[in-house]
């Protein structure tokens, strides 16, 4: 355990990839609540990021992913344009197996506590029913439902920036933002996925599909007839022709065993921390490989929650969602320009915008 302890700390206060502000571990005991609560940037206001429901392998697996994900949000949403800054938490264990009504306002309390630094939403494993659950411990809560005076489902918008992602790439590297005629692969089709392969069918273009879950490829099977399944995820991304590879589920897709072997002229998907490690932008990079910046493309759906914190508008934010094209042709510039790949082009410019706010910030004391 001491072990674990000073791993998570060395990450937290030591390594590049730390650096955060806020980390809080909450357990309620007689709901089996046990979370982690990461704060990693306030300079661009309060921060906002979702909630995952996940069995993790361990306490540590799950801290780390929390560090991660908090990190990411930062850079999220200084690339969206948002006044808010990058946090995230993680619900340790099944939600199948112990999500509870009493768990949730658990939680609600925790986040609560916290006085509005967090601001929470829907993740992997949590669903609009939840955050209304929620919201009712915790006025610090978006995602809701539009009975509760929330937004909804925030996958719809998610899945119209990355498709927004998938135009500019294609803009970028053939010359045309269409996508017809181009095949595509997606890997995982549930939240946001399947909404993908509508906006793709629809402008003409070839869809292949896997996910681990076989209702989810059922679902989607039985709506378009003309989509295609395989077997999983390493027989999606091997697809000869495939101009484009959409990861859309967890994270780590983009890795030392898939990266040698992908088909594909472009990857851009909705999945969070696609990159397994550092380096592996530039061995994408290096394979002539154009990849679109995870945090960039999937920014739709917090665009749309963080509206609903004002009043939620969804032609308003459709309309900033539409702007992800502009985003993602101008860090190509951007990468282009540097000499360095799409993804330290991206990082650059949330990482200038995060160090404006700051010394923006410190002027005024």
């Amino acid at each position: 355990m001491t072990d674990v302890i000073n791993g998570v700390l060395h990450t937290l206060f030591h390594s590049e990839q730390g650096g955060h502000e806020q980390v809080v571990l909450c357990q309620d005991r007689a709901s089996g609540l046990k979370a982690v609560i990461a704060i990693h940037s306030t300079a661009l206001g309060p921060a906002l990021g979702g909630t995952r429901f996940y069995p993790y392998a361990n306490e540590e697996d799950a801290v780390a992913d929390a560090l991660n994900l908090a990190r990411g949000m930062s850079y999220k949403n200084a690339m969206a344009g948002l006044g808010h800054g990058g946090g995230k938490a993680v619900i340790i264990g099944d939600p199948e197996l112990i999500k509870t009504e009493e768990l949730l306002l658990a939680y609600g309390r925790m986040v609560a506590s916290l006085g509005g630094r967090y601001v929470t939403a829907c993740d992997v494993g949590t669903y609009v029913a939840d955050m209304d659950v929620v919201a009712r411990e915790c006025r610090w809560t978006t995602g809701r439902s539009p009975e509760n005076g929330g937004a909804g489902d925030s996958s719809v918008l998610t899945a119209f920036g990355v498709y927004q992602g998938m135009r500019a790439s294609a803009q970028h590297l053939w010359g045309d933002p269409s996508l017809r005629d181009r095949r595509v692969g997606i890997a995982g089709v549930g939240k946001v996925g399947h909404h993908l392969v509508r906006h793709l069918l629809d402008e003409g273009a070839e869809v292949v599909i896997t996910d681990v879950r076989e209702d989810a490829v059922r679902r989607v099977l039985e709506q378009h007839s003309g989509v295609r399944a395989v077997a999983d995820t390493d027989a999606l991304i091997r697809t000869e022709g495939l101009d484009v590879y959409a990861p859309c589920a967890l994270g780590g897709a983009l890795n030392d065993d898939t990266v040698p072997v992908l088909t594909a002229k472009v990857v851009c998907g909705a999945a969070n921390n696609q990159l397994a490690h550092p380096g592996v932008e530039k061995d994408i990079a290096d394979r002539g490989i154009l990849y679109a910046p995870d945090y960039v493309v999937n920014a739709g759906g917090v665009i749309q929650v963080a509206d609903e914190l004002h009043g939620f508008d969804f032609d308003r934010c459709r309309a900033k969602a539409a702007k992800i094209f502009d985003t993602t042709l101008a860090i190509f510039a951007r990468a282009k320009d540097d000499g360095i790949p799409p993804a330290a082009a991206a990082d650059r410019i949330a990482e200038q915008r995060m160090a404006e706010a700051r010394a923006a910030a410190a002027g005024k004391h």
